[in-house]
């Protein structure tokens, strides 16, 4: 495999006396689709935010490789309701763009009838699109979306998660994805992550699923961590059922 694009070297981050990151390690390469799973509060927009810079790490390194080029999709957006602002204006902000490139891009995400509408008056299906049109226009080899199908219905969860699906082979950029969505998690990545402060397991989506013991390391972990004073006697396989949010009050595990 080729030299990784980020390198994360033993991560570590408090807030208030609270461990947020517990030493986090973990690579990301070219070409890579890597999902960070975990539950509400598990650390994962902090590790974002570490990753582009917002946040220092207590301790730890992160280490980027060659000409590293960040896009990236905020888990929440709100455009200003009292600035008058078409989309295109917004993806044009700041930034001089080649027009061919531009149109291309525009072509990709599917938002060339959005272009002249004023960005407040786009539904959550559509600023998704331009959130990543504009992330794209960066150029990027190392696309992060945190938690892109955030409060989409199921068939805009669908649309856009093939879309994401679309640029990743079209573009070869390396993707990190954060997600609670666990089935979804396990079709499109070629990495999980799951994270509950620290990393409680990785791997390939299919040896987590078919591996007992991943998935116990996975739900065990997690069950401890929340504070759980007992862990049902219960099939795995219901926890693909549910949400992270859902196990966050209940953690069937197989035993």
């Amino acid at each position: 495999m080729s030299d990784a694009l980020i390198t994360l070297d033993n991560i570590t981050l408090s807030h208030n006396g609270k461990n947020v990151l517990d030493d986090v390690s973990f690579k990301l390469h070219q070409g890579e689709f890597v999902t960070l799973i975990g539950p509400n509060g598990a650390g994962k927009s902090s590790l974002i935010k570490i990753l582009l810079g917002v946040i220092k790490q207590d301790s730890g390194y992160v280490t980027y490789t060659g000409d590293i080029r960040l896009g990236y999709t905020p888990q929440t957006f709100t455009a200003n309701p009292y600035i008058p602002i078409s989309v295109k204006d917004f993806l044009t902000l700041n930034q001089k763009l080649d027009s061919a490139f531009m149109q291309q891009t525009f072509d990709l995400t599917g938002i060339n009838e959005l272009l002249q509408l004023p960005l407040k008056n786009l539904s959550g299906g559509e600023l998704q699109k331009v959130l990543l049109s504009r992330a794209l226009l960066n150029k990027p080899n190392v696309l992060i979306l945190d938690e892109p199908a955030q409060n989409l219905d199921v068939d805009g969860q669908m649309q856009l998660y093939k879309l994401i699906q679309d640029i990743h082979k079209e573009q070869n950029c390396a993707v990190l994805m954060v997600s609670h969505d666990l089935h979804r998690v396990m079709k499109e990545s070629t990495q999980v992550l799951c994270l509950y402060h620290h990393i409680c397991c990785e791997g390939l989506p299919e040896s987590i699923l078919k591996d007992d013991e991943h998935l116990d390391r996975i739900l065990i972990d997690l069950a401890f961590q929340i504070g759980a004073k007992s862990i049902p006697k219960q099939c795995c396989g219901s926890v693909y059922g549910s949400s992270w949010s859902q196990m966050s009050f209940f953690i069937p595990i197989r035993i």
